[in-house]
């Protein structure tokens, strides 16, 4: 799966999924009387359809990384490490001005962690048992602060937003560019054709794949703003020292061990160059650095 993740190809296989079907139920209609577009009842058409794929993947955003990643949260802490997690995320929450996530651990050897959830006051903070065991708590509390800012943010929701907005935009112009060949190169002049259902099919994972970058590019912006939050929660010296140790592992050549699904919502997303800036979820580490060590 190149660099695209589960969020964006659960989104895509929802719009498509849903739009095949109601096409073949009779159900959405856009045509006008004489037979061509009506572009507003397609546009309404596309936009309830369009938010489908991204609202159902915020909702399910909590329970999908639960058990993907095999995160056990911490009811009652059992140790001083699961305390001082504890105590760390309800004072980083407090100081955020947010309802304290739900705290986890997700048995991984390499570093990361993630934030999630539907809504900045029902969200969940999750760091894998690599972490803990070898950044130091100054360390740890920085990533800790980076994964807060992303939910005082609101960043889940934003990104589910313009999800949205895209999907809608997607199923939009892969409608009319079926009936544009439906009409102008097929000739079919009696309601649509397999060349729409075909050409629209297409044209919809072709416009997906583009529209991603747009997707994209907001979630490599989003990283450095909570970096910018970890920075004013943890310390900026901390923030980069953070960083500058994931760099190190990276560099050593760890594993990501995020599936590829939800590595947008971890602190180190990777960044293989064969996928290209474009399509990457996060900024180089050095980049996101660099933008630390220029704050003032």
């Amino acid at each position: 799966m190149l660099r695209i993740g589960l969020f964006l190809l659960t989104n895509i296989a929802v719009i498509a999924v849903a739009s095949i079907t109601l096409s073949l139920l009779g159900v959405g209609r856009y045509l006008d009387q004489t037979g061509n577009l009506d572009l507003q009842t397609l546009l309404i058409f596309c936009a309830v359809f369009g938010f489908t794929g991204s609202i159902i993947s915020l909702l399910l955003s909590k329970f999908i990384a639960k058990k993907s990643m095999g995160v056990q949260l911490i009811e009652r802490p059992r140790t001083a490490d699961e305390q001082w997690l504890v105590d760390t995320v309800v004072e980083l929450s407090q100081k955020a001005g947010i309802k304290t996530p739900e705290i986890g651990i997700f048995p991984a050897r390499e570093s990361n962690a993630f934030a999630t959830g539907w809504n900045r006051n029902a969200a969940l903070v999750a760091v894998s048992l690599g972490m803990l065991q070898r950044f130091d708590r100054d360390e740890v509390r920085a990533v800790l602060a980076h994964e807060i800012g992303h939910v005082a943010n609101g960043d889940m929701i934003t990104l589910s937003l313009i999800q949205g907005v895209v999907n809608t935009f997607v199923m939009f112009f892969a409608r009319i560019i079926g009936h544009t060949v439906d009409r102008a190169i097929l000739k079919n002049e009696n309601g649509h054709g397999i060349g729409f259902y075909v050409t629209t099919f297409i044209a919809e994972m072709v416009l997906g794949i583009l529209a991603s970058m747009i997707v994209m590019a907001f979630s490599r912006y989003r990283e450095y703003r909570a970096d910018a939050a970890g920075a004013h929660l943890a310390g900026r010296g901390a923030m980069i020292r953070a960083l500058q140790r994931l760099q190190a592992e990276v560099k050593a050549g760890a594993e990501n061990p995020m599936p590829d699904g939800f590595k947008a919502f971890g602190i180190s997303g990777g960044f293989k160059q064969q996928f290209g800036r474009l399509f990457a979820s996060h900024p180089p580490l050095e980049d996101r650095i660099e933008a630390l060590s220029r704050q003032a």
